[in-house]
């Protein structure tokens, strides 16, 4: 019997044996380099899977808003840093979360300090903002002076802390192998070194570096030059993670469950139910090609390895169009399951927003219906409402 029978629309299927093992592996990483791991909980968004991570020791997350630090805050974690930028708009939010948790917030330029000063008359912890070649925000890492600065205006404050420096090497997600990401992220660490050290030569001792990327956390053995990582996507990792050779496809810890819903044999394609609503419009080139995610059979365990040569080859809002080679094609039929190995974990759960194991529980997030049913025991059984009579009878997966 199909496995997955009782699925009726695009599902996010979780794999808890190695999202735990991908967990228990960086956490012992981070232990034998010397470095604290501050994980990025914005890939899973999910306050049962966070407990995971305390059993490995974790006790500190960084988080990407506010309203995720308020989520995670009031399922007691207590140490969040908040990596972006604060906007100014949500200060209010601050003084609200200070009550329930130690927060640490982000900032690149004197005006956002000089608010903080003014507006925020409490000890709040800082950290400076560097790009370090990701080219996406922060004081640009040869701009020392700025750097300094700003860290002069936070040093003024009677209750502002400067931290230290913290950057995101997203650099490292275009690299197309493993030793590209590792020299990527060792570039973007001896770009902090120099920050720190012109900050130091200015009379700033105490600088900590924090850092956060999963291909080069993954990538580089040697992680000691830092103080703190905060790699997230290696919860689950995805296909471009194994594009990367950040992982394994055997490590992958999350795939979509998406129903066939039309067969073009004459083109070699399949149309899904499963858009750019569900899996985010997030490509990656392979060989030339741009895909928006794998493709494999639905199995006992979950999903069967990739199908060579099949790909999500175009998205609309609820349309996948999948390419797939004729040996694999006939043997799908309307109706069947095919399983897509997302390019970005991330976006795949933000969009579904809940997940079930491969045991047939939910386990619900900060933006899933369930959430407020899965507190307390990590998830329940899954099943339509319609079938609850006939529960004894549902498989698990």
């Amino acid at each position: 019997m199909d496995p997955y029978f009782h699925i009726h629309q695009p599902t996010l299927i979780l794999n808890e044996d190695r999202a735990r093992q991908n967990i228990r592996g960086m956490a012992a990483k981070a232990r034998a380099n010397g470095v604290r791991l501050r994980p990025h909980f914005k890939t899973h968004q999910s306050a049962a899977i966070g407990e995971w991570f305390r059993d490995e020791g974790v006790d500190a997350i960084t988080v990407s808003s506010l309203s995720m630090a308020a989520y995670f805050a009031a399922h007691g974690w207590e140490d969040i840093t908040v990596a972006f930028p604060f906007n100014l708009r949500e200060i209010e939010k601050v003084w609200e979360l200070s009550a329930k948790a130690h927060l640490e917030l982000l900032v690149e330029s004197t005006e956002v300090v000089d608010f903080l000063d003014k507006q925020y008359p409490r000890d709040l912890d800082l950290w400076i903002k560097i790009d370090a070649g990701g080219n996406r925000t922060g004081v640009p890492a040869l701009n020392t002076a700025e750097i300094i600065h700003l860290a002069s205006r936070i040093q003024a404050s009677d209750h502002l802390n400067n931290k230290g420096i913290l950057s995101h090497f997203g650099q490292t997600y275009s690299a197309t192998s493993r030793g590209e990401a590792a020299r990527l992220y060792s570039e973007g660490v001896a770009r902090m070194h120099s920050v720190r050290a012109a900050l130091q030569k200015a009379g700033y001792r105490k600088t900590l570096i924090s850092v956060g990327d999963t291909p080069g956390c993954c990538a580089c053995e040697d992680l000691s030059g830092v103080d703190e990582i905060r790699p997230g996507n290696f919860v689950f990792f995805d296909a471009t993670q194994v594009r990367i050779g950040s992982c394994l496809e055997e490590d992958i810890a999350v795939s979509v469950a998406c129903p066939v819903v039309a067969s073009h044999p004459d083109r070699l394609e399949v149309i899904l139910y499963g858009g750019a609503v569900q899996l985010s419009k997030e490509s990656m080139l392979d060989n030339g090609t741009t895909s928006y995610g794998d493709v494999a059979f639905p199995s006992s365990d979950g999903w069967t390895e990739r199908i060579p040569g099949a790909y999500v080859r175009s998205l609309s809002q609820e349309h996948g169009i999948v390419h797939i080679p004729k040996a694999a094609l006939d043997r799908v039929r309307v109706g069947d399951i095919l399983m897509v190995l997302p390019v970005h974990s991330c976006l795949a759960v933000a969009a579904l927003g809940e997940y079930i194991t491969l045991e047939g529980e939910r386990i619900g997030t900060m933006i899933s219906r369930s959430e407020d049913q899965a507190e307390g025991n990590g998830g329940e059984s899954y099943q339509e409402e319609d079938d609850a009579k006939d529960a004894d009878n549902l498989p698990v997966f």
